[in-house]
């Protein structure tokens, strides 16, 4: 980045799913960094960074690496004569401590709350051009909602997948296995006879994951279990969203696979808007409603931090 602004900071979803961002920018080889956070220590930590222009393959990847957070996002206005202030389209790219990825979430909704609240971006929809397709963010009182795609998933023989499922869920029943070929993540759904501390306490063997499927075929592992919507505070259903193929051993709240997550239950609860809760240690709410082929997910963030990163 030439000349922004680097942010860290925490940000929720709709409710209280909390994610940490940090934001990015360069001047001259430098940057600020501020911290934005609705509760300290829970959530989704990335990094946003503020680019005049482009960098090297090289260099995206070695900032991602060693900011060592789940994605790093790095954000450029399309129209060169725009401002982070004035412009309504950015490119946005995500990168983990070990690759690019296709599609992200918590570090999105990050980007957008630099653009909206740090950068006081002028629009009430920006556009973000992504491996993933346009990515609509705009903001809807306190909160920004994101235009995410969805994606659908297709059963999968299990012996295909065993010794992944096994190294993932152990002896544990299943209810149903899905595959999604667009994010190129396996969904397994507990057995609804399993109740909630069967999905936290589960604990993969990254190794063994990597060991059982090393085609490329699988990048994510989503576990997901029927909620219970009659009972407060009504989550649909709960999850948990493995992929040390990204060098991450658990995402700890994970909008992109609610792009498979938010259809599939959907179809088989026969409701639209949901009310999801990610079980990991960090833990998260979301608020999604299904349209069509498109997903709304919204969220809200506090900045609290800021600094200035050198190179």
């Amino acid at each position: 980045m030439l000349s922004t602004t680097v942010v860290h900071f925490q940000e929720q979803w709709p409710t209280v799913q909390k994610v940490r961002v940090i934001m990015l920018g360069w001047s001259r080889g430098q940057g600020h960094v501020t911290r934005v956070e609705n509760q300290l220590f829970q959530g989704n930590p990335a990094a946003v960074c503020l680019l005049q222009k482009p960098l090297s393959e090289e260099l995206y990847q070695k900032i991602a690496t060693e900011m060592n957070l789940p994605e790093t996002a790095f954000v450029i206005c399309k129209n060169t004569s725009d401002s982070f202030s004035t412009a309504s389209r950015f490119s946005l790219r995500w990168f983990t401590p070990t690759n690019e990825v296709s599609l992200c979430g918590h570090a999105t909704l990050a980007s957008s709350a630099i653009l909206f609240y740090h950068k006081k971006n002028a629009n009430r929809v920006i556009v973000f051009d992504t491996l993933s397709g346009e990515l609509c963010n705009r903001i809807r009182g306190d909160c920004i909602v994101m235009d995410f795609p969805i994606y659908t998933s297709t059963p999968q023989e299990p012996h295909e997948v065993a010794e992944l499922v096994k190294a993932v869920v152990g002896d544990l029943p299943l209810e149903d296995l899905q595959y999604s070929e667009d994010s190129k993540t396996l969904l397994l759904r507990l057995a609804d006879t399993c109740d909630i501390s069967a999905l936290t306490s589960l604990k993969p063997d990254p190794e063994r994951m990597m060991k059982s499927e090393h085609t490329g075929k699988i990048k994510g592992v989503s576990v997901t279990i029927k909620g219970a919507p009659d009972s407060q505070p009504g989550y649909d259903f709960f999850s948990r969203f493995f992929t040390p193929w990204n060098g991450i051993t658990e995402d700890p709240v994970t909008g992109s696979a609610h792009s498979i997550l938010a259809k599939y239950w959907a179809d088989r609860l026969g409701k639209q808007r949901l009310l999801a809760y990610q079980s990991s240690s960090r833990g998260g709410e979301l608020d999604l409603e299904v349209k069509g082929h498109r997903l709304d997910i919204a969220g809200r963030t506090v900045f609290i931090l800021q600094g200035t990163l050198s190179l």
